[in-house]
């Protein structure tokens, strides 16, 4: 082998220009370009949370108290560290006149906002909006029920009067998810509302302004100075972790497909390259016959293949910086936290690696094929294709290169299960649309020379053409079967989510879920639920809220990791006996008349991902008092249902004398509900009542957003196959030529041969959408059945859509490069030829 060579050989190739390479280039810029505008947009939240991350908060750290306020020596601590604003979360139900609406409100104190500035409609100081019993709330809230500036509503047993439509809230986004829209008022407005009673659900937050502190040590110094009083830290280190965490995996799935998208643009690439040395047969036979050995032209070649990925790649990468500046209004417009969109070197070098490992995976395998074109292919023609598998080093290489791709991923995305899961997923579809891709070309050629379909010229011409040698049918089938599959993953993990949202849920739901029942309502509550017409069921439950801090006497997350039952406080219970709609799985229940050491009862999957087993010890801070109980059982519980379900159960003995409140679920007819809504709210305006239906609609919502950004990226990788698509038509065009040639001469008229290329390509779209039907069908059980947990069902509807759009796109494609074919002279084409 001799690169110098080898590297004159290839400067000379490059001569002849892009021609050829034009699908090439698109294939790999478009994955590219799609990975890199997918990481930069993600670097950009990123950057923007971080330097806004105080704000986001609301001060440079938060220690979070629930539904308890600080203590003095709690209190002391921390305006001893620095300047301190309080506030109080909760929901509640907001009362104008008949109408009633689910609200959540943040009562704050005059130091409120430390960092940021709150947004007013009509514009004014938050001090003049919240004085006396001012408040103000978001204007969808104030839509619904009718509210504008200078009118009054009530929430529990006093009347505010709405000073301002909220229209910037600066700490949003580090809130997290909540039910109902933003309502904010005064701390001490509250006074005589009945709305913050002993036990009531809610938050206590104390945001810190430190802009100089040593965030880490005074996590420690916090930690262990105010230990044993369940508080919970937050620092501007990450100001909105619900967020950060939901960006980061939203985008490393965002990124696996567009990996799809660059293994749909590799088979473009592959096809691009094996027609390209398909024409330089006669070149390499001849630079044989002149004595250059084998590895020098695969050098060469190689070469010459590496500048155009080289030029593909660094056009995607443009492509994939700009994409993002220039769609950065739009992109921030709609996202709830700061985004500070700017070139990011680092997803720009993911991109690339990405780019050179697929190159180099998907254009080896027809490379080394060259070392079996011979010499005498100058003299016969049929000698000239290079089939065959290459040896067994470049075999061994295609493969490390896989390897090496799911590996990138998976260190690049950081979800290592996710992204082996994708590479087993994308490599399955390929090999069923392979398979599908041969069945069909063999089974296009037998039907071809069936008796049965003598007197039908059109469909054996089509077959003959799909069955026939050095036919698309496996680049067509590969690269729009696999961007099919992952749209049609897609549209059915997404009819799914809805259907269970829409149909599956509300059968087993509740109509209501009240909470913040006061020990001496809860008998009157009962009666007057259970005597409303049109309820069908009641169920209530004593309930208080606790964190768990210790698992064993060691640090809970030492021992359990991250999981979501450790991340802030969790619903606790008590029980002297055991409820009959309960399945103990394991263990057994503590007796009625139990007086000892408290027990519990957890919930069987949590325990078994946390680790625990009968005998294990649980701390559970609750009101700022650490109580240890042992796991005497295991139970069944159905977070589905949106039902009462608590992960943690005690004894009677170890709560029944700490402040709480209760909670119930109300099944009732849906003509019935408003009525007993209004009754409800009359005569306990401290309860809150969550209306389940509405709850769903607000995840829907979320989930149309996530279902939107997931198809995007599958378009993207659509995109890619149709991009193959079009190559394989076009490089398909010459042998169309020669073939309406030769059918007019033999007496074929225009629209046999229009009807004979149509339906060729109708059939090979057929293929790839029924492998994507398969393809995508399985994926998505997959991930409903095994990352969501849920049932699957099969949904016709995108199904169809996704076999009738294979079909129409190959028809498309085909149609369009038919006309030159149809328009040519006989005469003319068959003259060339000879």
């Amino acid at each position: 082998m001799t690169p110098r060579i080898a590297f004159r050989i290839a400067r000379r190739e490059l001569r002849g220009g892009l021609r050829g390479f034009y699908i090439f280039l698109a294939c790999l810029a478009l994955g590219v370009a799609a990975i890199a505008a997918v990481g930069s947009v993600r670097d950009s939240i990123q950057t923007g949370l971080k330097r806004e991350g105080a704000v986001l908060l609301g001060g440079d750290a938060e220690v979070t108290l629930t539904y308890r306020f600080a203590t003095l020596s709690e209190r002391a601590w921390m305006e001893a560290t620095g300047e301190v604003s309080e506030v109080v979360d909760f929901r509640s139900m907001i009362t104008v006149g008949q109408d009633r609406a689910l609200t959540q409100i943040k009562a704050v104190d005059g130091a409120y906002p430390l960092y940021g500035r709150v947004g007013l409609d009509p514009a004014m100081a938050l001090e003049d909006a919240l004085s006396g019993n001012g408040a103000v709330m978001e204007r969808v809230l104030a839509d619904r029920l009718g509210l504008r500036p200078g009118d009054a509503f009530r929430l529990g047993t006093a009347s505010y009067t709405l000073s301002a439509i909220l229209t910037r809230e600066p700490d949003a986004a580090g809130g997290g998810f909540g039910l109902g829209p933003r309502l904010i008022l005064r701390t001490e407005a509250l006074e005589g509302s009945g709305l913050l009673q002993p036990g009531t659900l809610f938050e206590t937050k104390y945001r810190l302004a430190i802009p100089d502190a040593d965030l880490p040590a005074l996590q420690a110094e916090a930690e262990t100075g105010l230990a044993g009083g369940g508080l919970r830290w937050r620092d501007a280190r990450n100001g909105a972790p619900g967020m950060t965490v939901f960006v980061d995996r939203l985008a490393a799935f965002l990124v696996l497909v567009g990996l799809a998208g660059l293994a749909v643009g590799g088979v473009g690439v592959s096809a691009a390259v094996r027609a390209y040395l398909e024409r330089k047969t006669q070149v390499i036979a001849t630079l044989k016959t002149l004595g250059a050995e084998s590895g020098t032209i695969l050098l060469a070649y190689l070469i010459q293949i590496g500048v155009l990925a080289g030029l593909g790649i660094v056009l995607g990468l443009a492509l994939g910086a700009v994409l993002p500046l220039t769609l950065g209004p739009a992109i921030t417009a709609r996202l709830p936290v700061p985004v500070e969109m700017a070139l990011h070197p680092a997803p720009l070098m993911e991109a690339a690696a990405y780019g050179v490992l697929t190159a180099l995976l998907f254009t080896l395998w027809p490379l080394a094929r060259t070392e079996r074109i011979r010499a005498a292919a100058l003299f016969r023609e049929v000698s000239g294709k290079a089939g065959g598998w290459p040896r067994p080093a470049y075999v061994i290489a295609t493969g490390g290169l896989a390897v090496g791709l799911v590996g990138l991923a998976a260190l690049f995305t950081g979800a290592p299960r996710l992204a082996i899961w994708a590479a087993a997923g994308i490599a399955g579809a390929l090999g069923l649309l392979a398979l599908a891709a041969l069945a069909l070309h063999r089974g296009a050629r037998w039907l071809a020379r069936w008796h049965g379909l003598r007197g039908h010229p059109v469909l054996r011409l089509a077959l003959g053409a799909v069955g026939g040698p050095g036919g698309e049918v496996t680049s067509v089938v590969l690269s729009l079967g696999l961007g099919l599959s992952v749209l049609a993953a897609v549209g059915q993990i997404d009819a799914n989510l809805r259907s269970a949202i829409a149909q599956d849920i509300p059968k087993r739901a509740p109509s209501y879920f009240v909470v913040d029942i006061q020990p001496d309502q809860l008998r009157g509550f009962k009666a007057r639920v259970q005597n409303a017409p049109g309820v069908t069921r009641l169920q209530t439950a004593p309930m208080l809220r606790g964190i768990i801090t210790r698992i064993n006497g060691q640090p809970a997350r030492a021992v359990a990791g991250d999981h979501w039952v450790l991340r802030g406080d969790r619903g606790v219970t008590y029980s002297a006996r055991k409820p009959p709609d309960v399945r103990v799985t394991e263990g057994v229940w503590w007796s009625e008349t139990h007086d000892g050491p408290p027990v519990m009862s957890f919930a069987a999957e949590e325990a078994r991902e946390l680790g625990l087993k009968l005998g294990d010890t649980v701390d559970v801070n609750i009101l700022g008092r650490d109580i240890t109980a042992t796991v005497t059982s295991f139970r069944e519980v159905d977070f589905s249902t949106a039902g009462i379900g608590f992960v943690m159960s005690m004894n009677p003995g170890a709560l029944q004398g700490a402040p709480h409140t209760h909670i119930a679920t109300i099944y009732a007819q849906p003509q019935a509900e408003a009525a007993l809504l209004r009754d409800l709210a009359n005569a306990y305006p401290n309860i809150t009542a969550i209306r389940v239906r509405d709850a769903l609609d607000r995840v829907g919502e979320v989930l149309g957003g996530l279902a939107a950004a997931i198809s995007l990226g599958a378009g993207i990788t659509l995109a890619a196959g149709a991009m193959v698509l079009i190559g394989a038509a076009a490089a398909g065009e010459r042998a169309r030529l020669y073939e309406a040639a030769v059918l007019k001469t033999v007496g074929a008229v225009r629209p046999q041969v229009l009807a004979s290329f149509a339906l060729r390509s109708a059939l090979m779209g057929a293929a790839a959408g029924g492998v994507a039907l398969l393809a995508g069908g399985g994926a998505g059980w997959a991930v409903m059945t095994f990352v969501m947990e849920g049932s699957f069902t099969f949904h016709p509807g995108s199904a169809v859509l996704i076999v009738g759009g294979g079909a129409l796109a190959t028809l498309l494609a085909g149609l369009g490069f038919a006309w030159r074919p149809l328009a040519a002279r006989p005469a003319t084409v068959l003259r060339a030829q000879s």
